[in-house]
């Protein structure tokens, strides 16, 4: 029997302290039965990454640190690491964000899952809120807190285009611990299979950050590929805290202009005239990174855009 081979791939900017915690879950993990290596990508940081995790060793997996140089956004930076880990052989990657705390069986689980079922191309686990990290911290009591929901699957409201996590902000009760077919994985973690990467390339590095994961979701199943949520592993997240929260800058320069670009290419007319129409409002009536968005939106920007400038 041929012994499945897996990489880690988690990508930093200017992160080092939480990069450094989620090693420490890294090397905590169940990889009995699964060849396992970890590589840490990082994204042209100024805060002594590089120098501080390039000869970093893991107590029982392999580990590489790739440099990119400069920030290439979620898509572009976790793409190097992609095609660093196909190049020497793995049949799966798992993406994760650098804010995370694992499960200990999260790998044996995900991989076992893969391999018992060919037709699935990517899955995305259970994922809490972190503990502190919830939303709505006065609506859970002390036992609820660490149960809370922040993704049990996603879903596409294809008539306006709009992204939510299914569950987000539920205490779990077992509501969701079924495998369920999903709109999207979510990138914070997710298992790749390599024929996915084979058959439709590697994310779309022109998003830079957001919308990615939901563009990818898409081609994956239009190239016949299951794309699931499975709930028999979890991770926590500590929602937000690389990028920003609700409202902040680059929520709302990111998620407008990348929105309207996936509504080209997947959307309906009419779903496609009303995002068209939301974006025009917002380049006259939004916050300053929302009129920004959607301004490089309309005029076909893409890439860091006017996030370069700020």
């Amino acid at each position: 029997m041929i012994t499945p081979r897996v990489s880690l791939i988690i990508l930093t900017t200017n992160a080092l302290s939480m990069t450094q915690k989620q090693l420490q879950d890294v090397a905590k993990l169940d990889t009995k039965g699964v060849e396992t290596e970890c590589l840490v990508v990082d994204n042209g940081s100024k805060d002594g990454t590089e120098k501080s995790l390039k000869k970093y060793k893991l107590k029982n997996i392999d580990y590489k640190f790739i440099e990119t140089g400069k920030n290439l956004g979620f898509a572009g930076g976790n793409n190097i690491g992609i095609k660093d880990a196909l190049k020497r052989g793995a049949d799966y990657v798992i993406l994760m964000n650098n804010d995370l705390i694992l499960s200990k069986d999260l790998v044996t689980l995900l991989v076992g899952f893969m391999e018992q079922n060919s037709d699935i191309g990517m899955a995305s686990p259970k994922m809490y809120f972190a503990k502190g990290y919830e939303f709505y911290k006065e609506r859970y009591n002390k036992e609820e807190v660490g149960k809370v929901f922040w993704y049990a699957g996603g879903i596409i409201d294809w008539n306006n285009i709009l992204s939510s996590h299914r569950g987000v902000d539920e205490v779990d009760v077992g509501q969701y611990n079924q495998i369920w077919q999903t709109d999207f994985v979510n990138g914070a973690c997710v298992i790749i299979r390599k024929d996915v990467f084979e058959k439709i390339g590697f994310l779309d590095s022109s998003l830079f950050l957001y919308w990615e994961d939901a563009d990818f979701s898409q081609r994956a199943k239009r190239a016949g590929f299951k794309v699931v949520y499975y709930p028999d592993t979890c991770i926590w997240h500590k929602v937000s805290a690389s990028t920003g929260g609700s409202g902040s800058p680059s929520n709302d320069y990111f998620l407008i202009r990348n929105r309207f670009y996936f509504a080209l290419k997947y959307a309906s007319f009419r779903a496609k005239f009303a995002v068209f129409k939301d974006t025009l409002k917002l380049a006259f009536t939004g916050r300053e990174w929302q009129r920004k968005g959607a301004m490089d939106a309309l005029w076909g920007v893409k890439g860091m855009g006017a996030w370069a400038n700020r």
